[in-house]
């Protein structure tokens, strides 16, 4: 799609493109790009954390309030030993080494998912940057991090029950609201519902990431790598964001008199 021009000039671009508050993305694709490479799948996944990084700030740069980045699920615990202890070290050395420029960018880290099911130094590196970046002001970079959707909901579940069972609300009480806040996204309000939500390498799928957040989410899916990702790439996914109507179930003027 080429609507919009100046793709690697972000200033020009966010004049031309109606930016979503928050964009989530299912980062796929990394140990298809180290084979075709004759590489070891850990070679992709370093490779990835340059992507993160480049990602971050460019959609910062656009004015994205809320990226949310499916870092590790909690099915990747099946994966190859060696593959998940280079993955648990992956955010220390990212952390250690992307703080200061989120820093400089008045980017917050958050984190969704369960961090005390980590390796002792990854969940102090995740507890540090989320620590240093408290302050920032402008964008939430989000990751889930050990997260899985389906288990989000059971102990979302599990917490209104007890609630219920404390006497703290009654069962007509439950609704959307009370449901959100108890979700692991309630911390972000009204931008906890992705936007767009972007799949990576080709799958059409959303893998457990995010089920109940993304009942109305756009949705988009590129056959790009992840480590091969580019701002530009970003770009297209936001200018096919830009051109749809979205009616979340009604409808609006333009497309009564279209119809």
């Amino acid at each position: 799609m080429a609507l919009f021009k100046t793709k690697t000039n972000l200033s020009t671009v966010q004049a031309q493109l109606k930016i979503p508050e928050h964009i989530a993305i299912i980062m796929d694709g990394n140990g298809r790009w180290a084979k075709r490479r004759l590489m070891p799948r850990i070679a992709g996944h370093k490779t990835a954390m340059n992507t993160v990084k480049k990602i971050t700030i460019a959609a910062n740069d656009l004015g994205v309030k809320v990226l949310t980045l499916y870092a590790f699920s909690t099915e990747n615990w099946s994966r190859p030993s060696d593959e998940v202890n280079f993955l648990m070290q992956l955010p220390i050395d990212f952390f250690n080494d992307f703080v200061p420029e989120l820093v400089k960018n008045n980017i917050q880290v958050q984190v969704m998912g369960n961090v005390d099911g980590l390796p002792k130094g990854t969940q102090i590196a995740v507890k540090n940057a989320i620590n240093q970046t408290v302050q920032g002001t402008g964008m939430i970079l989000n990751f889930a991090l050990n997260y899985g959707g389906q288990v989000e909901i059971i102990e979302a579940t599990k917490a209104i029950a007890q609630q219920v069972a404390d006497g703290e609300i009654s069962p007509s009480d439950i609704d959307a609201n009370i449901f959100s806040k108890a979700l692991q996204t309630a911390n972000l309000g009204i931008l906890a519902a992705p936007d767009l939500m972007i799949r990576t390498s080709g799958e059409l799928r959303l893998s457990n990431f995010m089920p109940y957040q993304a009942a109305y989410t756009e949705l988009y899916f590129t056959d790009v790598l992840w480590p091969d990702y580019t701002a530009d790439n970003l770009v297209e996914a936001i200018e096919s964001f830009t051109l749809r109507d979205r009616r979340f179930g009604g409808l609006n003027d333009k497309y009564e008199s279209e119809s």
